[in-house]
């Protein structure tokens, strides 16, 4: 029971900072295996990239063309060939809509020299690209049970209601109640 057991660890996030620089302690505290992958969520990842394109191009069409183009180059782990175009396309580019692009392409340099744009090796291990399974389990797991009308909470009473919640969405609730009630029958001596 337990992420230092597991095999490997994907970590998805947005392009906040304050999010990934807890991240390098937390694996250390945790007892993270050695293969950890981190990766900018997709969606997240990918509305910038139209942004971009819409700043980029005065015609719907080649907006859209240009969008669908390099957000499957992403996919296949092409960001560097993705950044040249993006350069490409900032070279010429002029006012307001120079400065949305400039900006758009930063955030993607940023993820590719953290090395969190590699969606192809992700892909290959059958790893998720986005966090939206998470964030909908975190809806039934904390939403749904903690937070509501007339639902008060200690802070310590939310964090155990919290893992019991998820042991139990996880199917896991009777390897988790063998391993309570084992702990007190052979307890660990020092």
């Amino acid at each position: 029971m337990g992420i230092s057991q597991a095999e490997q660890v994907l970590l998805i996030g947005d392009g906040a900072e304050w999010i990934w620089i807890h991240i390098p302690p937390l694996l250390a505290r945790l007892g993270c295996p050695v293969e950890t992958y981190q990766l900018f969520d997709f969606y997240h990842v990918t509305e910038n990239l139209k942004v971009f394109a819409d700043a980029a191009f005065n015609e719907e069409v080649e907006s859209k063309e240009w969008f669908v183009k390099v957000r499957k180059s992403l996919k296949k782990g092409k960001a560097k060939i993705l950044i040249s175009q993006m350069d490409e396309l900032i070279a010429v580019a002029t006012g307001e809509r120079c400065k949305i692009m400039v900006v758009k392409r930063n955030y993607i340099l940023d993820a590719y020299r953290k090395g969190r744009l590699n969606y192809d090796k992700a892909i290959n291990k059958n790893l998720p690209l986005g966090s939206g399974a998470i964030e909908s389990l975190i809806r039934q797991a904390v939403n749904l049970r903690i937070k509501g009308n007339s639902k008060f909470w200690l802070k310590e009473n939310a964090e155990i209601m919290l893992h019991l919640r998820c042991q139990w969405i996880a199917k896991n609730w009777d390897n988790f109640c063998g391993y309570i009630f084992n702990s007190f029958i052979k307890p660990k001596t020092a």
